[in-house]
Protein backbone atom coordinates (compact mmCIF):
# COMPACT_ATOMS: atom_id res chain seq x y z
CA UNK A 1 0.00 0.00 0.00
CA UNK A 2 1.43 3.66 -0.80
CA UNK A 3 2.34 5.14 1.98
CA UNK A 4 1.17 9.01 2.40
CA UNK A 5 3.20 11.91 2.77
CA UNK A 6 0.45 14.31 4.41
CA UNK A 7 1.68 14.65 8.04
CA UNK A 8 -2.09 15.84 9.32
CA UNK A 9 -2.88 14.30 12.60
CA UNK A 10 -5.56 11.19 12.71
CA UNK A 11 -7.58 13.34 14.66
CA UNK A 12 -8.21 15.61 11.95
CA UNK A 13 -11.16 14.65 10.15
CA UNK A 14 -11.16 14.69 6.32
CA UNK A 15 -14.71 14.27 5.59
CA UNK A 16 -17.51 16.92 6.74
CA UNK A 17 -20.84 14.83 6.85
CA UNK A 18 -20.57 10.91 6.91
CA UNK A 19 -23.27 8.16 7.15
CA UNK A 20 -22.62 5.45 9.37
CA UNK A 21 -24.00 1.78 7.96
CA UNK A 22 -24.48 -0.09 11.36
CA UNK A 23 -25.77 -3.73 11.04
CA UNK A 24 -28.29 -5.02 13.27
CA UNK A 25 -25.65 -8.07 14.26
CA UNK A 26 -23.58 -5.12 15.42
CA UNK A 27 -25.76 -4.86 18.10
CA UNK A 28 -26.31 -8.11 19.00
CA UNK A 29 -22.92 -8.74 20.73
CA UNK A 30 -22.02 -11.95 21.69
CA UNK A 31 -25.42 -13.04 21.78
CA UNK A 32 -27.38 -15.15 19.55
CA UNK A 33 -30.76 -12.92 18.96
CA UNK A 34 -31.64 -9.17 20.13
CA UNK A 35 -29.87 -6.15 21.02
CA UNK A 36 -26.98 -5.92 23.49
CA UNK A 37 -27.02 -2.56 25.77
CA UNK A 38 -23.13 -3.03 26.71
CA UNK A 39 -22.49 -2.87 23.03
CA UNK A 40 -25.00 -0.09 22.21
CA UNK A 41 -23.27 1.96 24.37
CA UNK A 42 -20.02 0.95 23.19
CA UNK A 43 -21.03 2.16 20.01
CA UNK A 44 -22.55 5.22 21.24
CA UNK A 45 -19.58 6.38 22.90
CA UNK A 46 -17.32 5.82 18.91
CA UNK A 47 -19.72 8.05 17.91
CA UNK A 48 -19.26 10.22 20.80
CA UNK A 49 -15.92 10.91 19.51
CA UNK A 50 -16.66 11.91 15.95
CA UNK A 51 -19.33 14.13 16.71
CA UNK A 52 -17.07 15.98 19.13
CA UNK A 53 -14.50 16.52 16.37
CA UNK A 54 -17.35 18.52 14.52
CA UNK A 55 -18.47 16.33 11.80
CA UNK A 56 -21.97 15.74 11.04
CA UNK A 57 -23.31 11.99 11.35
CA UNK A 58 -26.11 9.81 9.99
CA UNK A 59 -26.67 6.61 10.87
CA UNK A 60 -28.99 3.57 9.11
CA UNK A 61 -29.22 0.72 11.10
CA UNK A 62 -30.21 -3.03 9.90
CA UNK A 63 -32.50 -5.71 11.84
CA UNK A 64 -30.95 -8.50 11.32
CA UNK A 65 -30.16 -9.18 14.83
CA UNK A 66 -34.06 -9.29 15.42
CA UNK A 67 -35.35 -10.07 11.72
CA UNK A 68 -33.92 -10.99 8.52
CA UNK A 69 -37.02 -10.59 5.75
CA UNK A 70 -35.17 -13.06 3.05
CA UNK A 71 -33.56 -15.42 5.45
CA UNK A 72 -34.64 -18.48 7.28
CA UNK A 73 -36.24 -16.58 10.08
CA UNK A 74 -39.17 -15.31 7.71
CA UNK A 75 -39.99 -19.43 7.02
CA UNK A 76 -42.69 -19.08 3.99
CA UNK A 77 -43.66 -15.68 4.61
CA UNK A 78 -44.78 -13.44 1.70
CA UNK A 79 -41.94 -11.52 0.50
CA UNK A 80 -43.30 -7.98 0.96
CA UNK A 81 -44.93 -8.74 4.58
CA UNK A 82 -41.39 -10.36 5.71
CA UNK A 83 -39.58 -7.21 4.74
CA UNK A 84 -41.92 -4.68 6.41
CA UNK A 85 -41.72 -6.71 9.77
CA UNK A 86 -37.64 -6.32 8.82
CA UNK A 87 -38.51 -2.51 8.98
CA UNK A 88 -39.78 -2.76 12.20
CA UNK A 89 -36.95 -4.30 13.90
CA UNK A 90 -34.81 -1.28 12.63
CA UNK A 91 -36.89 1.49 14.21
CA UNK A 92 -36.36 -1.02 17.34
CA UNK A 93 -32.86 -0.58 17.06
CA UNK A 94 -32.76 2.75 16.00
CA UNK A 95 -34.24 3.59 18.96
CA UNK A 96 -31.71 1.47 21.14
CA UNK A 97 -29.34 3.60 20.01
CA UNK A 98 -30.76 6.79 20.22
CA UNK A 99 -31.38 6.03 23.84
CA UNK A 100 -27.68 5.15 24.22
CA UNK A 101 -26.29 8.28 22.32
CA UNK A 102 -28.50 10.74 24.71
CA UNK A 103 -26.85 8.48 27.36
CA UNK A 104 -23.46 10.41 25.66
CA UNK A 105 -25.33 14.07 25.88
CA UNK A 106 -25.67 13.62 22.05
CA UNK A 107 -27.95 15.08 21.15
CA UNK A 108 -29.99 12.70 18.82
CA UNK A 109 -33.16 12.19 16.15
CA UNK A 110 -34.85 9.23 14.56
CA UNK A 111 -36.55 9.79 11.02
CA UNK A 112 -38.26 7.20 10.15
CA UNK A 113 -39.65 6.10 6.31
CA UNK A 114 -42.33 3.92 7.96
CA UNK A 115 -44.82 6.96 9.76
CA UNK A 116 -44.63 5.97 13.51
CA UNK A 117 -45.28 9.51 15.16
CA UNK A 118 -44.63 8.05 18.80
CA UNK A 119 -41.41 6.71 18.08
CA UNK A 120 -39.89 8.95 15.25
CA UNK A 121 -40.00 12.16 12.94
CA UNK A 122 -40.92 11.08 9.66
CA UNK A 123 -38.15 11.49 6.74
CA UNK A 124 -38.11 14.92 5.57
CA UNK A 125 -34.51 15.44 3.56
CA UNK A 126 -33.99 19.05 4.23
CA UNK A 127 -35.37 18.56 7.96
CA UNK A 128 -32.68 15.50 8.09
CA UNK A 129 -29.79 18.13 6.78
CA UNK A 130 -31.18 20.78 9.13
CA UNK A 131 -30.83 18.62 12.13
CA UNK A 132 -27.51 17.10 10.52
CA UNK A 133 -26.30 21.43 10.34
CA UNK A 134 -27.53 21.51 14.34
CA UNK A 135 -24.88 18.62 15.40
CA UNK A 136 -27.44 16.81 15.34
CA UNK A 137 -27.18 12.44 15.09
CA UNK A 138 -29.71 11.48 12.47
CA UNK A 139 -30.48 7.90 12.72
CA UNK A 140 -32.65 6.72 9.84
CA UNK A 141 -34.98 3.51 10.67
CA UNK A 142 -37.54 1.06 8.46
CA UNK A 143 -34.85 1.41 5.24
CA UNK A 144 -36.35 2.99 2.26
CA UNK A 145 -40.51 2.36 3.60
CA UNK A 146 -40.46 -0.05 0.55
CA UNK A 147 -39.79 -4.15 0.76
CA UNK A 148 -37.68 -5.65 -1.98
CA UNK A 149 -34.79 -3.03 -0.74
CA UNK A 150 -32.32 -3.96 1.35
CA UNK A 151 -31.28 -1.15 3.95
CA UNK A 152 -27.94 -0.91 2.52
CA UNK A 153 -30.33 0.54 -0.20
CA UNK A 154 -31.36 2.88 2.13
CA UNK A 155 -28.20 3.85 3.04
CA UNK A 156 -26.50 4.83 -0.28
CA UNK A 157 -30.15 6.77 -0.74
CA UNK A 158 -29.93 8.47 2.48
CA UNK A 159 -25.94 9.05 2.09
CA UNK A 160 -26.54 10.90 -1.44
CA UNK A 161 -30.01 13.05 -0.10
CA UNK A 162 -27.86 14.23 2.67
CA UNK A 163 -24.72 14.82 0.77
CA UNK A 164 -22.94 12.82 2.82
CA UNK A 165 -19.15 12.56 1.63
CA UNK A 166 -18.68 8.92 2.22
CA UNK A 167 -20.07 6.08 3.61
CA UNK A 168 -18.82 4.10 6.40
CA UNK A 169 -19.66 0.56 6.83
CA UNK A 170 -19.26 -1.15 9.85
CA UNK A 171 -18.59 -4.87 10.08
CA UNK A 172 -17.33 -7.68 11.71
CA UNK A 173 -14.23 -7.87 10.18
CA UNK A 174 -11.58 -5.55 9.08
CA UNK A 175 -12.18 -5.02 5.19
CA UNK A 176 -13.21 -6.68 2.07
CA UNK A 177 -11.64 -9.89 1.03
CA UNK A 178 -11.71 -11.84 -1.88
CA UNK A 179 -13.90 -15.03 -0.27
CA UNK A 180 -14.89 -15.13 3.16
CA UNK A 181 -12.48 -14.53 5.70
CA UNK A 182 -14.26 -16.19 8.48
CA UNK A 183 -14.38 -19.92 6.58
CA UNK A 184 -11.20 -19.89 4.09
CA UNK A 185 -7.52 -19.23 5.17
CA UNK A 186 -6.54 -18.29 1.84
CA UNK A 187 -8.74 -14.94 1.95
CA UNK A 188 -6.61 -11.89 0.84
CA UNK A 189 -7.70 -8.61 1.72
CA UNK A 190 -8.27 -5.57 -0.54
CA UNK A 191 -6.56 -2.35 0.79
CA UNK A 192 -8.47 -0.50 -2.41
CA UNK A 193 -11.03 -1.59 -4.42
CA UNK A 194 -13.14 0.19 -7.30
CA UNK A 195 -16.97 -0.21 -7.10
CA UNK A 196 -16.67 -2.18 -10.83
CA UNK A 197 -14.35 -4.64 -9.34
CA UNK A 198 -16.42 -5.45 -6.26
CA UNK A 199 -19.71 -5.60 -9.21
CA UNK A 200 -17.63 -8.18 -11.46
CA UNK A 201 -16.44 -10.00 -8.49
CA UNK A 202 -19.69 -10.55 -7.02
CA UNK A 203 -18.08 -9.32 -3.29
CA UNK A 204 -20.29 -9.28 -0.22
CA UNK A 205 -19.72 -5.90 0.08
CA UNK A 206 -23.16 -4.72 0.05
CA UNK A 207 -26.04 -5.31 -2.59
CA UNK A 208 -25.59 -4.65 -5.97
CA UNK A 209 -28.49 -2.24 -6.22
CA UNK A 210 -26.22 -0.30 -3.50
CA UNK A 211 -22.93 -0.60 -4.92
CA UNK A 212 -24.24 0.59 -8.12
CA UNK A 213 -26.06 3.74 -6.65
CA UNK A 214 -22.53 4.62 -5.11
CA UNK A 215 -20.43 3.87 -8.31
CA UNK A 216 -22.79 6.73 -10.27
CA UNK A 217 -22.73 9.25 -8.11
CA UNK A 218 -19.19 8.67 -6.90
CA UNK A 219 -19.79 8.18 -3.11
CA UNK A 220 -16.83 6.45 -1.82
CA UNK A 221 -17.23 3.66 1.26
CA UNK A 222 -15.04 2.38 3.81
CA UNK A 223 -14.96 -1.07 4.97
CA UNK A 224 -14.08 -1.57 8.37
CA UNK A 225 -14.53 -3.62 12.03
CA UNK A 226 -16.68 -1.98 14.07
CA UNK A 227 -15.26 -3.56 17.17
CA UNK A 228 -11.83 -2.27 17.33
CA UNK A 229 -11.84 0.93 19.77
CA UNK A 230 -11.14 4.08 17.83
CA UNK A 231 -11.95 2.78 14.26
CA UNK A 232 -14.69 5.23 12.94
CA UNK A 233 -12.60 8.11 14.26
CA UNK A 234 -9.97 6.69 12.08
CA UNK A 235 -12.23 6.17 9.42
CA UNK A 236 -13.51 9.67 9.30
CA UNK A 237 -9.40 11.21 9.47
CA UNK A 238 -8.83 9.16 6.42
CA UNK A 239 -6.55 6.30 7.48
CA UNK A 240 -7.53 3.49 4.84
CA UNK A 241 -5.18 1.28 7.27
CA UNK A 242 -8.10 0.03 9.45
CA UNK A 243 -10.06 -1.56 6.33
CA UNK A 244 -10.91 -1.45 2.55
CA UNK A 245 -11.61 2.13 0.43
CA UNK A 246 -14.31 1.13 -2.37
CA UNK A 247 -13.82 3.99 -4.91
CA UNK A 248 -14.07 4.50 -8.81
Amino acid sequence: MTQTTDHRPLTTPVFRRILLKLSGEALMGSQSYGIDTKVAESVAKEIKTAVDLGIEVAIVVGGGNIFRGVSESAGNMDRAAADYIGMLATVMNAVVLQDALEHQNVYTRVMSAIDIPQLAEPFIRRRAIRHLEKKRVVIFAAGTGNPYFTTDSAASLRALEIGAEAILKATKVDGIYSADPMTDKSATKFDKITFQEVLEKQLKVMDASAISLCKDNNLPIMVFNMKEDGNIVKAVSGDTSIGTLVTN
